[in-house]
């Protein structure tokens, strides 16, 4: 039996600049979601070398409770004006979650995440975290974030949030059917990235681009259940109009759907719904069904059209 080698690259290898080359990188879906799988929290960027008073900040985002967190990258070891800097930016923007995202962290800047965890509020989390990569002979080389520093128990603390909570029964059955809906969907090998489930009416996917996403509701009053994608942000009216322009092209694949430009706020949803009670677990398979079948659909329909759009 022959096995290969795991052999580690150099960072500068694949990264020569910070500002135009790694950040830009994490910044995609796809390698966002690595950081965020090690730190346990489903990550959509907001903007990259975003102004903070005089500074930028290499990335600003969002977890799924709408949370704001800073990244800060640094292609070397942990320094001193970095560590200012993730504090200047945490201010200025309120931020909850600040992850550090280096090569090296020292062991004084190790020391120094940890003290910050233990000395601010309790929603607020520190994270110093390295970023390796490495190779099996010929391949790829592939990336591994590290989480050096951290808040104590974070992971059982994102993990027990909503079990220890004490949920209404209309919440609970929300988590319920969400949760046996994120089953169902890995079951069947989708390709669609499944994120934890909240007790909310709703459960959102990724779609390719920030601001917009595909949101599933449950209606549990009305007996209603939906797909839609949903625009949020400055230029949700600017993207609503640009779909809408390929209203025809997107229907004849998907059928008749509802769009709604919202006028008097700021974002805009266009979606489609079906009948059906969450509540009633006889007929959660044929929900589940459904709500597969059409995000699916919407995620290979909207996906590219989104990802083109002109903003």
């Amino acid at each position: 039996m022959q096995l290969g080698k795991i052999e580690q690259v150099s960072i500068r290898e694949q990264w020569r600049n910070e500002e135009y080359d790694f950040t830009p990188w994490l910044a995609r879906e796809e390698n966002i979601q690595l950081l965020g799988d090690e730190i346990n929290l489903d990550l959509e960027v907001e903007g990259t070398e975003v102004p903070i008073g005089s500074y930028k900040a290499d990335i600003v985002a969002r977890d799924n409770n709408n949370r704001v967190v800073i990244i800060e990258n640094q292609l070397e070891k942990t320094d001193h004006k970095h560590l200012g800097q993730i504090i200047t930016y945490a201010s200025g923007v309120e931020a909850k979650i600040i992850v550090w995202v280096c090569v090296q962290v020292t062991d004084e800047h190790r020391q120094a995440i940890d003290w910050l965890n233990e000395v601010t509020r309790a929603d607020i989390a520190f994270f110093a975290c390295e970023i390796e990569l490495w190779r099996i002979g010929d391949s790829l080389a592939a990336p591994k974030f590290n989480v050096v520093a951290g808040p104590n128990d974070w992971s059982k603390a994102v993990k027990s949030t909503v079990e220890n909570k004490e949920l209404t029964d209309t919440k609970k059955a929300h988590l319920d059917f969400w949760n046996s809906f994120k089953a169902f969907m890995e079951e069947s090998n989708t390709n669609l990235r499944m994120r934890q489930p909240n007790p909310q009416h709703w459960y959102t996917m990724a779609v390719g681009r920030s601001h917009f996403n595909i949101s599933l509701t449950t209606n549990t009053q009305l007996k209603l259940l939906g797909c839609e994608i949903y625009i949020r942000g400055d230029k949700a009216k600017e993207a609503f109009s640009q779909l809408i322009a390929r209203q025809s092209q997107i229907e004849a694949k998907l059928g008749e759907l509802e769009w709604y430009e919202l006028p008097d706020g700021k974002d805009c949803r266009i979606k489609l719904a079906r009948h059906g009670d969450s509540k009633d677990k006889a007929q959660w398979p044929s929900l589940h069904a459904w709500l597969k079948e059409q995000s699916e659909a919407f995620y290979e329909v909207f996906s590219p059209i989104i990802r083109s759009l002109d903003l």
